[in-house]
């Protein structure tokens, strides 16, 4: 990369999107080839997890219904109570094998970009076969880092939700409940939004330094200091992208009327729209990564990179990938999500 490290301390939002933008068109071959072996698979895994899941919880709930209005005690219940029973088995086998595959495709895919990314900055030689080299090296960092985040998430909303509740509990649905329950409501999304951006920068930090988990997420914490502004404003953009991506593909395709033509259509759209939004989140937020360590001075040796070396030499690795941040799309969302 011809840009001097020193000069990343200056980007702003708008200089981090050409950043990255310039990145993927001056490198398109070998991303190009990551995309077609990991982001298309994940985006497709995303997309049909959408249908299918649709598909299967509407049998639920018409078995469910038509339980409902069966006499308990005889043949027919007893049928539909064995139904209903296996489709809840069918249902959550397919919610766990869909999270299984999320998160093995999320972290290859950061794996494949970061250490990328990081080779280009480092003036090192890159090539599609050395990437995959590295990416099943690197995944176990990086999914002690998941966990530890993951399990911060989940620490966290059960807390606040205690909070959320205590209003409603106290004052009920008054003015003063309600208004309360909004302030309430609004901080614990800004502290989801702050927990997801430490998520996403300590994942390339378990990659691209010596520490992973909750050492990568104390290091995370102290990097995004000063750019936090533009680490939210990116955060948001690419949360919305996927917000809205999915609600065109279930729209158009999940819960549409129209003729199997259009459907096939507007999913081919949101399948190609995804894959880009996810490739470009995760240059966008290992770009991120570099610009906080120029803004703290923590410039990266272009000639004697510490991990670069040690993955040429074959002793440990680079990578990493978000949710978004599906996770935490989905708490990345969160888990990005993640949940992504």
């Amino acid at each position: 990369m011809d840009r001097e490290q020193e000069e990343l301390q200056f980007l702003g939002f708008s200089g981090i999107l050409k950043e990255s933008f310039n990145i993927i068109f001056s490198w398109r071959k070998i991303f190009s080839q990551i995309t077609l072996s990991l982001i298309l698979p994940l985006s497709f895994i995303f997309l049909a997890h959408i249908q299918i899941s649709q598909y299967l919880f509407m049998n639920i709930l018409d078995d469910q219904d038509a339980l409902n209005y069966t006499r308990p005690g005889t043949p027919g219940y007893a049928k539909l109570s064995d139904i209903l029973t296996s489709e809840w088995i069918v249902f959550l086998l397919f919610k766990v094998a869909y999270f299984t595959f999320l998160l093995i495709f999320s972290l290859l895919s950061t794996s494949a970009v970061v250490y990328t990314i990081a080779c280009i900055y480092t003036a090192k030689e890159i090539t599609f076969k050395k990437v995959m080299s590295v990416v099943p090296k690197v995944w176990k960092r990086l999914f002690v880092t998941f966990l530890w985040s993951f399990s911060i998430v989940v620490v966290y909303n059960i807390i606040t939700g205690l909070f959320l509740f205590l209003p409603v509990a106290f004052l009920g649905l008054s003015s003063l409940g309600v208004a309360i329950l909004v302030v309430l409501f609004i901080l614990y999304l800004a502290g989801l939004v702050y927990i997801s951006l430490v998520w996403n920068l300590a994942s390339v930090v378990s990659v691209l330094e010596d520490v992973y988990g909750i050492k990568a997420m104390k290091k995370s914490k102290a990097l995004i200091k000063g750019k936090m502004g533009v680490a939210v404003a990116m955060f948001l953009l690419l949360t919305l992208c996927l917000i809205g991506i999915k609600m065109l593909f279930e729209i158009g395709v999940v819960f549409a009327w129209s003729s199997p033509v259009i459907r096939i259509g507007i999913g081919i759209l949101c399948f190609l729209l995804l894959f880009k939004v996810f490739l470009f989140g995760l240059v966008a937020e290992t770009v991120i990564y570099f610009v906080c360590k120029s803004y703290h001075h923590e410039n990266i040796d272009k000639s004697s990179s510490l991990i670069i070396s040690r993955f040429i030499l074959g002793s440990t690795f680079l990578s990493r990938l978000r949710i978004s941040n599906w996770s935490s799309f989905m708490y990345k969302l969160n888990l990005f999500f993640f949940i992504q």
